[in-house]
């Protein structure tokens, strides 16, 4: 049996972080995978999430199973977080604890693949690297909306609008909910209240990843889109991770969230889920939950947790500016539109041969379609990415 198999290709991030951590130079820098790292190239355990750990070593007395629906505080404190307690879409949404944004991302396609068997999912083109992959494993048919201009190296709002008439009632559309990933490039309100707009007319379902809910422009403002969308539409189905909001990367803490017409709808999709994950992982990891659950319930670890993430949001800015004032100071306004991007990452432009000269000559890891994480970034080493740049371009 086993000799009848093919290698499997390789991931296009990961396999680059594989080469970055068998590259020996000293001066290497890894931008492709989306973590953030300090200004020392370490990624930290966030203050509240440490803090939170301690306390549950205190009170934690059992590790026995929670459940197919995992940490249920957790499942409400992120429909809160996300949807804002006061909302009346949040009345009417159910959530359920995943393995990481992309457990959500599976859970809520094969749901998809069980509501409406036929459906085509609308990605944006580009579009995160393992959304079309999870869809396809579902069984789902997938097709892609015009999203960004790679001339303006900004979303094109109209162009993604024309390209969204050819959606049926029948069809989901994915959507980023901030931090566009792989542009850094995010749609307008104005933008929203279109997409809201089409969605009524034409009757599809909006999807919404958000996966880096306060590293574009804050916390609140992040979910100004995906709140609206909420509010407008009868059905939306959500995916959030904690991954990178509170810096839980390796312990795999997301939640499908589903807005349904009524809180019933949305509790006999849940049902669904529970049934599906039973199929499939059964229950999720317990301890990222935990932690989030000990944070968001806590009003001192969550102004903690707060001022933490949005001075890393203030950082990723400084390092935005830091670099694209390093490419002025060189006579280069090529790459200005860097400081008008949002989140980890920006789509940076270059080609394919440029990207392989910058990791054989200089060490700098960029995934092949161009996107580089910005949180990857440190100050001091600014001018030597902008000057590796340049040489190769």
């Amino acid at each position: 049996m086993l000799s009848q198999l093919t290698p499997a290709p390789l991931d296009p991030i990961l396999s680059l972080t594989m080469a970055f951590r068998e590259d020996q130079r000293e001066n290497k820098m890894d931008l492709g995978i989306g973590v953030y790292k300090d200004a020392s190239g370490h990624t930290p355990i966030m203050a509240a999430v440490a803090q939170a750990q301690e306390k549950l070593i205190q009170i934690q007395d059992t590790k026995s199973y929670v459940g197919l629906a995992g940490n249920e505080v957790f499942n409400q404190a992120m429909m809160k977080l996300v949807l804002g307690e006061k909302s009346a879409a949040y009345a009417r949404a159910a959530a359920v604890q995943t393995p990481g944004a992309s457990g959500a991302l599976r859970m809520l396609a094969d749901l998809i693949k069980q509501a409406r068997p036929n459906a085509v999912v609308w990605l944006s083109n580009p579009s995160y690297v393992n959304h079309q992959p999870v869809m396809e494993a579902a069984g789902l048919k997938v097709a892609f909306y015009d999203y960004f201009d790679s001339d303006k190296m900004q979303v094109n709002e109209a162009a993604m609008l024309a390209s969204l008439e050819a959606a049926t009632a029948d069809d989901i559309v994915l959507l980023h909910g901030c931090c566009h990933n792989p542009t850094g490039a995010d749609l307008s309100l104005e933008g929203w209240e279109a997409v809201a707009q089409l969605a009524l007319k034409k009757g599809f379902t909006p999807f919404v990843d958000i996966a880096y809910q306060g590293f574009g422009d804050g916390i609140e403002a992040d979910t100004q889109g995906i709140r609206l969308l909420a509010e407008r539409v009868p059905e939306l189905l959500i995916a959030t991770s904690c991954s990178k909001s509170f810096g839980l990367y390796r312990e795999r803490t997301g939640a499908a969230i589903i807005v349904g017409e009524s809180l019933e709808a949305s509790n006999v999709a849940k049902g669904r889920i529970l049934q599906l994950a039973r199929s499939t992982y059964t229950m999720p990891p317990d301890h990222g939950a935990a932690v989030v659950a000990t944070i968001l319930t806590d009003p001192q670890l969550t102004q903690i947790w707060e001022d933490e993430l949005n001075a890393m949001q203030a950082r990723l800015q400084r390092l935005r500016q830091g670099l694209v004032a390093a490419f002025q100071a060189r006579g280069c306004q090529r790459f200005d539109f860097i400081v008008e991007h949002k989140g980890m990452f920006s789509h940076s432009g270059l080609a394919v041969s440029e990207i392989d000269r910058l990791r054989e000559e200089f060490g700098i890891y960029i995934v092949g379609d161009g996107r580089i994480n910005i949180a990857g970034m440190q100050e001091d080493k600014l001018t030597i990415l902008a000057e590796a740049i340049l040489s190769v371009i």
